[in-house]
C-alpha cells in the first residue's frame, strides 16, 4: 500500500484523471495533478473541489473533510513536483507513444521506489513499461468511469511487472475503497474482453433480421436480468468508443473471429450516429421522438393441459408455475431429451443453439435468469410452422404472467446464445491464467453489472450447458465464431464419467 506522507501525482485532468484524484484525496493522500496544458490543472483543481461541495450537500462528507481535502490538493505546474511521489497514475491519451514519453520523463524525475501505473484501457501495459528503465515497478490500475462511484479497479500486471509492486498497487486500491481484481495483461484484460460477446451477439441477431433493437433489449433485461440492454447501453457509452474498444480487442487478438466487430455498429459510426451525444444512435434522443416498443404478442388462450418430458433442467420452474396457473402438467421420464408437449402435438424446447426449422413441429423459449421473475419470454419458431404450436406456447407463458416476444428462427435465440459465449471467455480466461474464477465473476458484476458472474451462471446451468449450445451454433455457423474453447470444452466433461473406464 502506498504511504500516506507522500503524494500521489495524478497526470491528465480529464474526467478519468479527475476522478482518480478525488478517489486518492477523500483516501488521505496528498495529490498533486498536472496537465501538459497550461491552466488545466487548477481548472480541474476547481472542479473536484465543488465535487466535494456537493458531497458535503448530500451528507456524505463533512465540511471539515472537504477542507482538509482541498488542501491535499496541488495543481502541478511541472512533473517536477512528483519528485517525492509514491505513486503517480497517467490518465492521457489513448496513444502509446503518449504514454511511453510520458512515463520515461517521469523515470528521471521520481525516486526508485515510486509506482508507476496506467489507466489504459485499450493499450498493452506490457508495451507501455517496455520504454521504463525500470518495468518492474509499472502496473496497470484501471478504474472505471465515474471513477469515484465504480467500485472496480483491474489491477494489470503486464510481463515485467514485479508481483511485490503489483500487490502494491492491489492492496492500495483496496485501500482507496475499491474492489481490486488482479488480471495479466491481455487485450481488453478482463472486463473489455469478456463483455464483447453482449454486444457482439445482440448485433448479430439483429443483423440476421432475427429481432428489432427494442425487442432485444427488452429480452435482454426482462429475461436475461441485464440491467441494459446492448443497444441503449451502447448508445450510453458512445457507438464511436464502443466500436473502438471492440476493434482493439479484435486486433489485439489477431483478428480472431470471435471478437469480430458489427458492421452494423460500423455503419452507425460513419453516419455520425454515436447515441445520446449526437441525439441518435440505434435509438433517437431528441425532444418529441419516441422510443420504439418491443414486439409483444397479442393475448392468446393457454392450453389446458400440457405434458413435460424430462426434468426441464433449467427450466424446472416452469412445472410448478404452470400449474399454479391452473394448467394441468403430466410428467413423464425422458431418456432423449427435455421438453414440454403441447395439446396439438407441437414441441415447447429451450434454446440450445439449434433452430425450429430443423424439425417438424418445435417452437424455442430462451434462457431466463430467473423464469419465476422473469417478465419476458422470447419465442422462436421458423416461419413455415405450425401456427397453432406457437400460438399454444405464446398462450402458455402469457398464462404464466409473462410478456411474450416472437423472434426469427435465430439459433441460440437471445440470451442463450450470449451467455454461452460469456462463459466460454470466462473459462478460457482462467485456463490461460488472465484471472482466476472469483477475480472474473467481480470484474462482471461490479464492471458492468451483469447479473451473476459468468463462472457462477456456469455452475447454475451445469457443466456441459455452454459448450453443448456453442457446437450447436458452430455446426450452423462454421466460421469458429462459436466454436467451444479448449478450456470449455474440458469443462464440460464430468469426471464422474471417468469412473470404470480404462
Amino acid at each position: 500500500m502506498t504511504a500516506h506522507d507522500r503524494p500521489v501525482g495524478v497526470v491528465g485532468t480529464g474526467t478519468m484523471g479527475q476522478g482518480i484524484a478525488q478517489v486518492a484525496l477523500v483516501a488521505g493522500h496528498p495529490v498533486r495533478l498536472y496537465d501538459a496544458a497550461p491552466g488545466r490543472a487548477r481548472t480541474a483543481a476547481e472542479s473536484i473541489a465543488a465535487r466535494l461541495d456537493r458531497l458535503v450537500e448530500k451528507g456524505r462528507m463533512s465540511a471539515d473533510e472537504r477542507d482538509a481535502a482541498v488542501a491535499r490538493l496541488t495543481p502541478a505546474q511541472t512533473l517536477d513536483a512528483f519528485a517525492d511521489a509514491t505513486l503517480v497514475v497517467e490518465a492521457v491519451l489513448e496513444e502509446l507513444d503518449v504514454k511511453q514519453g510520458l512515463f520515461t520523463a517521469l523515470e528521471d524525475i521520481v525516486d526508485d521506489d515510486c509506482l508507476l501505473a496506467t489507466n489504459t484501457s485499450s493499450l498493452s501495459v506490457t508495451a507501455i513499461g517496455g520504454a521504463l528503465r525500470l518495468p518492474g515497478r509499472f502496473v496497470g490500475l484501471h478504474f472505471f468511469n465515474p471513477a469515484p462511484l465504480m467500485p472496480l479497479v483491474e489491477v494489470v500486471s503486464g510481463a515485467a511487472t514485479d508481483i511485490t509492486e503489483a500487490t502494491r498497487a492491489y492492496e492500495t486500491a483496496r485501500a482507496w475503497g475499491k474492489t481490486p481484481v488482479a488480471c495479466a495483461d491481455t487485450p481488453g484484460f478482463l472486463v473489455n474482453r469478456i463483455a464483447r460477446p453482449f454486444y457482439a451477439e445482440a448485433f448479430a441477431v439483429h443483423e440476421e433480421q432475427g429481432a428489432d433493437p427494442a425487442t432485444v433489449d427488452a429480452v435482454l433485461r426482462e429475461s436475461g436480468g441485464f440491467r441494459m440492454g446492448a443497444f441503449e447501453l451502447t448508445d450510453l457509452i458512445g457507438q464511436d468508443v464502443n466500436e473502438a474498444v471492440t476493434r482493439s480487442v479484435w486486433e489485439g487478438f489477431y483478428q480472431d473471429v470471435k471478437f469480430r466487430p458489427a458492421l452494423s455498429q460500423r455503419r452507425l459510426v460513419e453516419a455520425g450516429r454515436l447515441g445520446r451525444k449526437t441525439g441518435r444512435g440505434w435509438f433517437a434522443y431528441r425532444d418529441g421522438e419516441e422510443r420504439p416498443e418491443p414486439h409483444t404478442a397479442a393475448p392468446t388462450a393457454p392450453p389446458a393441459r400440457v405434458t413435460v418430458e424430462g426434468d426441464l433442467e433449467s427450466a424446472a420452474e416452469l412445472v410448478p408455475m404452470m400449474r399454479e396457473a391452473g394448467i394441468e402438467v403430466v410428467q413423464e421420464d425422458e431418456d432423449k431429451g427435455t421438453r414440454i408437449v403441447l395439446p396439438g402435438g407441437g414441441q415447447l424446447v429451450q434454446a440450445d443453439g439449434q433452430t425450429s426449422v430443423e424439425f417438424r413441429d418445435v417452437v424455442y423459449f430462451d434462457l431466463a435468469l430467473d423464469y419465476r421473475s422473469a417478465t419476458r419470454i422470447a419465442l422462436a419458431a421458423c416461419k413455415d410452422g405450425n401456427p397453432r404450436t406457437l400460438d399454444e406456447a405464446v398462450g402458455l407463458f402469457q398464462a404464466l404472467g409473462k410478456d411474450v416476444s416472437v423472434i426469427g428462427d435465430v439459433p441460440g435465440m437471445i440470451v442463450a446464445r450470449t451467455v454461452a459465449r460469456i462463459i466460454d471467455l470466462a473459462h478460457d480466461a482462467v485456463a490461460r491464467g488472465v484471472a482466476t474464477e472469483e477475480d472474473i465473476d467481480t470484474a462482471m458484476r461490479l464492471g458492468v453489472n451483469y447479473p451473476l458472474g459468468p463462472v457462477e451462471w456456469s455452475r447454475r446451468l451445469g457443466r456441459s450447458w455452454a459448450c453443448g449450445v456453442l457446437e450447436q451454433l458452430h455446426e450452423r455457423d462454421p466460421s469458429g465464431r462459436y466454436a467451444p474453447s479448449l478450456a470449455l470444452f474440458r469443462h464440460s466433461y464430468n469426471p464422474k464419467s471417468w469412473e470404470g473406464s480404462a
